[in-house]
């Protein structure tokens, strides 16, 4: 191949030496974007892929419609939506760390914080790319094929043209850090065409180098740097490189690499951002490094890489019919929607399997997925595409530990490290702002919280949490309960302890009145609070807040008692948990209290779960060991809820129908989920995101749904708490066989298990780190003993 250069540049040496970066790209640190490091290079030959964790369509995505139909591709750094049109394919590309905003330490006059993308900031695109190649207009093709290859993690398209079969294959690489486009063919055909490159935020992108690469680089009001870079290999024929994008001609195949990043860093103490870092230098650099092995070993390497995380779970819910399977994607979830429609289990694995594919995708070593994760549209997400503090978020992280992904946690555990010095600063200087309404009256602050949402910056936005705290050391804490990891436990002990100073400041002294005995005592409540996201703001002693404080301060106590530190804090702490005021029974409704009196102060049916908190995700209301009467009162309460909602909602209450053992609610709410989102009404695209309807003419893509319903489908499979392991508690009758394999239990244990005709007919419970568990299935429990690593056949 031959390189033709119409644009006087500099070559990467001369690029790096204009730049000052010559020789120190080493020796930056790491960065969220950080320099190249070594990649190994895998030689087994690749595995092959599966139609049944693959989703399909004859046709490309529009471009106006990507975030419906495009399909995701991501490393946890970079995501993209790809379209997948033989002519014009487009890319849109969002790097996670692309926020506007800052600390946003300024209150307004009710005490609360900004929520704009002028002060708060907001996650916006870094990029489109696009790939035009003369001459493969879809109306000329044949046997078009679109699909998702979850198990490869590529996105694949193919078709014939003249005789000859086209193959293209885009994937986001974890080892190399880059995104790969890979153009092949078989039987003598030719690529020709231009690639072009475009800034999402009026960036003009030029053409420099000796060998051409297509680039763009700016600056946010906030100071963060970020550029991206495309470069194209090619086999046979030419590039050349004009000042509209990089013309190929004549080739056999094409390999267009793209990589592009900022200078953010998670370090309060840098103020998030690297000002030594030139994030175009280090995006050629990336790219550069990628060419070097053949397009062959970098689909090796990322396929590889994307197995070995994929692989740890195998799902098999039962068979689906030939008819089923022969439906692309789209068609078959309208199908499924009809009242008529027979069960379709392969493609409710495939959507479970989807939820697994977006963690990997989108929650590895670097910042972890908020609203809508990697993949956005444009630079005007729905509430920024921040991180939520009452469910959203922590939604996100409920799947990776059950689904045997508990390396792709780590990201949320770093970014609340990364945020706590600011968090704690912002807390103790703005909490008790006399105009705050959820100030403590007794005038005491310490410890941290934040506010409803929080961006990548130590910064808040909306109204202040006094919730949040607690809830996010909530999943920190069962992070633990999950694999045991004694090194996690010491990282966020500091957390769980700043987030306990904190409920020490807040909680305030009350007394009532026992309604059987007649009998005073004092308890203490949380001060004026919001039951979120509904009825009044000042209510004292809400549930929601009530059930935190008790279940933040018990995992202390724990933490403590398990590293040997901080006994008079964890026995001040317990005393305080015992003095907490726990929520009744309304004689009026007959559910679990919301708020600290009988009476409903909300809307009935309304989105969020908050008082069941202590049902799930908490363990303080178990079904196993818990009053009847209780048990009643959170069925009742789920009950009045209803049956229908947003995606995020409907999977958070088919957790906790599956808690209680219902398996036909818990599954109607799966299928709820599953219905096609059509004319802005709630339920899933043809790429399987969920959108839920904002009002008659709007509607918005929020991932939380996308991990929560699979989540549920697992609860459904496995209950755990540390000590018990209760297998299929929901087992819906469309699920009656299958299998599973890696389901993640609390405790420190995996099981790997099929049943029949909905009985455990193989199983096997391995420890992660776990000791002691009971294991009870056929109405019969099993005491285990294993040590770490250990693994134990029960049948």
């Amino acid at each position: 191949m031959k390189h033709e250069d119409e644009s006087p540049s500099a070559s990467r040496r001369q690029f790096l030496k204009m730049s000052g970066l010559a020789g120190l790209l080493p020796l930056m640190g790491m960065p969220v974007f950080s320099a190249c490091a070594a990649v190994s290079r895998p030689t087994a030959p690749l595995p092959p892929g599966s139609n049944k964790l693959a989703l399909w369509y004859p046709t490309p995505s529009s471009e106006a419609n990507v975030l419906r139909e495009g399909l995701p591709i991501g490393n946890g750094r970079i995501g993209a939506l790809v379209g997948g049109d033989p002519l014009r394919d487009f890319l849109y590309v969002t790097d996670g760390s692309m926020w506007l905003g800052g600390r946003n330490a300024v209150l307004d006059e009710k005490g609360q914080f900004g929520y704009a993308t002028t002060d708060f900031g907001s996650l916006v695109m870094l990029a489109k790319l696009y790939l035009q190649v003369d001459g493969h207009d879809i109306a000329g093709l044949e046997d078009f094929r679109r699909e998702l290859d979850m198990a490869r993690g590529v996105v694949r398209m193919s078709y014939r043209k003249g005789g000859v079969r086209y193959l293209r294959e885009v994937y986001a690489s974890h080892p190399d850090d880059v995104i790969v486009v890979r153009l092949s063919q078989d039987g003598g055909g030719r690529y020709s065409g231009v690639l072009d490159l475009q800034g999402a935020h009026g960036e003009i992108a030029r053409t420099e180098g000796r060998v051409p690469s297509r680039l763009f680089d700016g600056k946010f009001d906030n100071g963060l740097k970020y550029a991206a870079v495309a470069r194209i290999e090619a086999s046979g024929g030419t590039v050349r490189g004009t000042a509209d994008g990089l013309h190929f001609k004549d080739c056999d195949a094409l390999t267009v690499i793209f990589c592009g990043g900022t200078n953010y860093v998670p370090d309060a103490r840098r103020n998030y951002m690297d000002g030594t870092v030139d994030p175009a230098a280090r995006a050629l650099s990336k790219i550069e490094a990628a060419l070097e092995p053949s397009p062959d070993a970098l689909l090796r390497t990322h396929v590889a890489d994307h197995a070995r995380l994929f692989d740890t779970m195998h799902v098999d819910l039962g068979e689906s019919t030939p008819e089923q399977r022969s439906l692309d994607t789209w068609a078959r979830l309208q199908a499924r929607s009809q009242a008529t429609s027979a069960p379709d289990p392969e493609l409710e694995a495939s959507y479970l399997q989807f939820g697994r594919y977006l963690t990997i995708a989108g929650s590895r070593d670097k910042l972890p997925t908020g609203l809508q994760g990697l993949w956005l549209s444009d630079n005007a997400p729905p509430w920024m595409g921040d991180y939520h503090t009452d469910i959203n978020i922590q939604m996100n992280y409920w799947l990776p530990d059950r689904a045997a992904l508990s390396s792709c946690f780590d990201a949320l555990t770093e970014y609340c490290l990364s945020q706590i010095d600011s968090w704690t600063a912002l807390t103790r200087q703005l909490f008790n702002d006399p105009r705050n309404g959820f100030r403590n009256s007794s005038g005491k602050v310490a410890g941290w919280t934040v506010a409803f949402s929080t961006n990548i910056y130590g910064g808040n936005g909306w109204w202040w949490h006094p919730g949040a705290s607690a809830w996010l050391c909530n999943n920190l804490w069962q992070h633990y309960e999950y694999t045991q990891d004694r090194r996690h436990l010491e990282r966020i002990h500091p957390l769980l302890k700043g987030a306990c100073e904190f409920w020490e400041a807040r909680l305030i002294p009350t007394r009532v009145t026992d309604p059987a005995t007649g009998h005073t005592r004092e308890v203490l409540i949380d001060d004026a609070d919001y039951s979120p996201e509904q009825g009044p703001t000042d209510a004292k002693g809400n549930t929601y807040a009530q059930e935190l404080a008790w279940d933040l301060f018990g995992h202390f106590r724990e933490s403590s008692v398990l590293l040997g530190r901080d006994a008079d804090a964890a026995a001040r702490f317990t005393a305080l948990r015992e003095k907490l005021y726990l929520p009744r029974i309304s004689e009026k409704t007959g559910w679990l209290e919301e708020w600290m009196t009988p009476d409903n102060l909300g809307e009935v049916t309304h989105r969020h779960l908050s008082p069941l908190f202590g049902f799930f995700p908490g363990d303080r209301i178990r079904v196993e060991d818990s009053p009847p009467e209780l048990i009643q009162a959170v069925t009742r309460l789920l009950t009045a809820r209803g049956m229908t909602g947003f995606g995020w909602g409907c999977a958070w209450r088919a957790i906790c129908w599956a808690r209680l053992k219902n398996a036909d609610n818990a599954y109607r709410l799966l299928l709820t989920n599953l219905l096609p989102a059509m004319n802005h009404s709630n339920g899933t695209t043809a790429n399987f995101f969920d959108f839920y309807q904002l009002d008659e003419n709007a509607d918005a893509f929020q991932i939380d749904a996308n991990y929560g319903t699979p989540t549920a489908m697992l609860e459904m499979l496995l209950y755990s708490r540390p000590g018990r392991i209760e297998l299929l508690p929901a087992l819906p009758k469309a699920w009656r066989d299958g299998s599973i394999t890696g389901l993640g239990a609390r405790g420190g244990f995996q099981v790997d298990m099929a049943w029949r005709n909905g009985k455990v007919t193989a199983l096997t419970v391995r420890s992660v780190g776990g000791a002691k568990t009971d294991v009870v299935f056929d109405e019969r429990s099993h005491p285990v003993s294993l040590r770490a690593g250990e693994s134990k056949v029960l049948l």
